[in-house]
């Protein structure tokens, strides 16, 4: 049975580093180039979409979900499986396609129980697609715990048969580790790590710049949360930032970063330091809690009671942060206006950056043939219209103007 060809007409696309005003095609879920569709097949589109001047951009990608809706994938293991449904319906509002759950520090028991049922899963109308888990610890440093649990941070005292030991038998699940780098053996984990298609973050640290960059050349690519549970910057060891402006980071090699572009984790002027001092490793993650989307009060975070009010999420009782609450939407909209940088450079940093980061740029994060149609239609100001996966709109914002969508009658 033919799949249909669907053009959408009358917008703007992101592509190739530019705005540009371009007719988008898709045909079995993917972006397709439409000339062999005129000049070899001689066929046309099956349905237009007129988008009505609007801007499309690929789909977002949010490397770090704790949760959201009253769902706290650090806390709810027997309902795993129900919560990752529900947030992963939830993040189509905000124009999020793709994402990973994301696990704080939690016992090894917990660990072998969840990370096999967290499995990738490919988007639909039930919700963003599944990446991979990012654990976030425990290989993390005490000092610079946060809200993580101070009674089951781990050290790698088996080397990188740790790794199995603490996630369980079932951790090829993950995509991403949060770990610090000046842990004794950690060489060893990073190098076991990547050589197996994990990205190894850096963060909860009080690693050097030193032990930042022999970090990287074995092989960890990633940062999280630039600025938080980490040293500070000085200017005689700038420690994990200075990996921003490193000069021994490998050729060819990019150091991403994941940045809270919340308004409370970041000032905007040290946005604007990283966004000027590495703009294409700059990528943009929510850090989102159980509480996104929700009302002010009482949430959890794993086994910590948090508090929200005033658009922040602290530990109870103390003035220390615990995730975030903003959407990904609102953080590129933050992003744009508080650095200034370009529409496109705001777009990319959920999008292409993130996918490059966790090494599926060949599939999710641009509009270029062969990837997967999942995409966000934007107005003016940045707030998502429509989302759509594998080219099926599974998000409409009930504020907007219906698209107009056609059947052509093919002649």
């Amino acid at each position: 049975m033919k799949s249909d060809i669907i053009q959408f007409h009358n917008c703007f696309i992101l592509r190739d580093g530019q705005i540009i005003k371009e007719d988008l095609w898709t045909c079995e879920g993917k972006i397709v180039d439409p000339e062999p569709i005129f000049f070899d097949k001689k066929d046309y589109a099956d349905i237009k979409i007129d988008c009505q001047g609007l801007l499309i951009a690929p789909g977002y990608i949010d490397l770090q979900v704790n949760g959201g809706f009253g769902v706290d994938f650090s806390r709810d293991s027997e309902t795993i499986d129900q919560g990752l449904d529900v947030v992963a319906k939830g993040l189509l509002v905000y124009g999020t396609t793709s994402f990973c759950p994301t696990l704080v520090t939690s016992s090894p028991e917990f660990y072998h129980q969840v990370v096999g049922k967290i499995k990738k899963t490919p988007g639909s109308s039930k919700g963003a697609e599944i990446l991979g888990i990012h654990v976030e610890g425990p290989f993390i440093n005490n000092d610079k715990k946060g809200a993580h649990e101070k009674k089951f941070i781990h050290k790698f005292n088996h080397g990188a048969n740790s790794i199995e030991e603490v996630y369980g038998k079932d951790w090829r699940n993950i995509s991403m580790v949060t770990l610090a780098p000046e842990l004794e053996n950690s060489t060893e984990a990073i190098k076991h790590l990547t050589s197996n298609g994990v990205t190894v973050s850096l963060g909860h640290s009080m690693g050097s710049l030193v032990q930042g960059e022999e970090a990287v050349r074995n092989g960890a690519s990633f940062i999280t949360h630039l600025f938080n549970a980490m040293l500070p910057f000085h200017h005689r060891d700038p420690g994990l930032i200075g990996l921003l402006a490193s000069s021994k980071i490998p050729p060819g090699k990019t150091v991403y970063y994941g940045i809270i572009a919340d308004g409370i984790h970041t000032h905007p002027a040290a946005l604007r330091i990283a966004y000027r001092t590495h703009p294409k490793g700059l990528v943009l993650v929510t850090d989102a809690i159980s509480a996104l989307g929700l009302e002010p009060g009482q949430y959890k975070l794993g086994y910590q009671d948090v508090e929200v009010k005033e658009n922040c999420a602290m530990l109870s009782g103390t003035t220390t942060l615990c995730g975030a609450i903003a959407s990904m939407d609102k953080c590129v909209r933050h992003l744009k206006r508080a650095t200034e940088c370009s529409t496109v450079e705001a777009l990319e940093a959920a999008t292409l950056h993130p996918a490059c980061a966790l090494g599926i740029q060949d599939r999710k994060g641009s509009l270029l043939f062969g990837r997967d149609a999942d995409l966000v239609m934007l107005d003016h100001e940045l707030n998502v219209v429509s989302t759509w996966i594998a080219s099926e709109r599974v998000y409409q914002n009930p504020v907007a103007l219906e698209l107009i969508v056609q059947r052509v009658t093919k002649i």
